[in-house]
């Protein structure tokens, strides 16, 4: 039997946001699946190149399902959007030693596995409620949705200048969700106020100058981009703008004056700092080998970037510190490391490091190296020594 005709579409909506908020959801909106509004500035951001080499954003298909949700579930009458706040009690900025940063998000567990567990006991929750199987589809960061504009148009928040969603009484520290569903339930009133105002704060600190006017990010000079998606070299003239991010990038959240305010640490196990980066160091880090990235990083968002992105983006630390103290490991990734990618940047941090030990080891390796983007890394090293 159908128990949807004895529950109220009203009634239903409420029972399944206080369902979300007992599974630990911060915030929660209903929309509809009507086509979003602001298509023609991801089209725009698409055609500029902005998405760098996020191929799978500017497909065609990819594309289509983006400018229409019903695309992707054709029986959706509803979208539940949820945000959960991912911030950790200690970052990497506030614990005792603090010889690199991770964005806080990743701190804890991927959240990819987390959120759809909880995502999907809502379904179930529904389905119980509404006496039927209920065709839906899930997805948090995975799918081609426009996330913050369909979290906007729930009523979570507006859209900043850094490109977050940010909830006035809240913050922006918040991973996103959505649910298609094909029950009509009523939508709650879209986020119509920008709190922004004249602040450019964001803007004003970003270190690589990559917040866009149209409240989107250039990919191409983002911090987060080239530490955590990016699988090939980091631009020479960005390196040191990466300065102490050993992966993504927080400072645009930091300096926004809703988190200085209001943001809260969540107290969930699952988002707080993982004992494997309590007190880890940068050397830690130049030392990983498969065995203790699995171990030390198992079902962290770190592991995506692979082995040989965290090498590469910590060898950048490495260098930027200017310290003489890692020239014997960057050295022996030099020497022997069996990722180009890894020798290439090593070259580069001894030759901003600068010490007569980091050149003549430049010199050395540079008669042994056989991959020519190591080669070119160490001559333009020793070349700016």
């Amino acid at each position: 039997m159908n128990r949807m005709n004895h529950t109220s579409s009203n009634a239903l909506a409420s029972e399944i946001k206080q369902e979300a908020f007992r599974l630990g959801f911060n915030l929660v909106g209903i929309t509809t699946p009507d086509p979003p509004d602001n298509i023609d500035v991801y089209e725009a951001w698409l055609s500029q190149g902005h998405h760098a080499g996020m191929a799978y954003m500017s497909s065609e298909r990819a594309r289509q399902r983006r400018s229409d949700p019903r695309l992707i579930l054709p029986e959706c009458q509803s979208i539940i959007a949820l945000a959960i706040n991912y911030l950790p009690k200690t970052t990497m900025h506030n614990r005792e030693a603090s010889e690199f940063q991770i964005a806080a998000y990743a701190l804890g567990d991927d959240y990819h596995d987390v959120l759809p567990k909880r995502m999907k006991r809502i379904v179930e929750f529904i389905q119980d409620r509404v006496g039927r199987e209920v065709h839906h589809k899930m997805y948090t960061d995975t799918g081609p949705l426009l996330e913050r504009e369909l979290a906007q148009r729930a009523g979570l928040g507006w859209i900043g200048k850094n490109s977050c969603l940010i909830h006035p009484r809240s913050g922006s520290y918040f991973l996103l969700g959505e649910i298609l569903l094909d029950v009509p339930l009523p939508s709650d009133e879209p986020f119509s106020h920008d709190r922004c105002g004249t602040c450019t704060r964001c803007i004003d600190a970003c270190p690589t100058q990559c917040i866009l006017p149209t409240r989107t990010i250039d990919s191409r000079k983002c911090i987060s981009y080239w530490t955590i998606e990016a699988k090939n070299a980091i631009p020479p003239e960005l390196r040191p703008l990466h300065a102490d991010w050993i992966f993504g990038c927080d400072i645009c959240q930091q300096v926004c004056p809703y988190n200085i305010t209001f943001a809260k640490p969540n107290e969930a196990p699952a988002f707080q700092l993982r004992s494997s980066l309590e007190t880890a160091t940068l050397d830690h880090m130049l030392n990983l080998d498969s065995h203790n990235l699995r171990r030390d990083f198992k079902d962290s968002p770190l592991l995506r970037a692979k082995r040989r992105g965290l090498l590469r983006n910590a060898a950048i630390v490495a260098g930027n510190t200017g310290d003489r103290k890692y020239v014997n490991r960057l050295l022996s990734l030099l020497e022997h490391d069996p990722e180009p990618l890894v020798r290439a940047h090593a070259a580069w941090a001894l030759g901003r490091i600068r010490s007569s030990k980091a050149l003549d080891s430049l010199q050395a390796a540079q008669s042994n190296e056989g991959s020519p983007e190591v080669i070119e890394e160490i001559e333009a090293a020793l070349q700016h020594s």
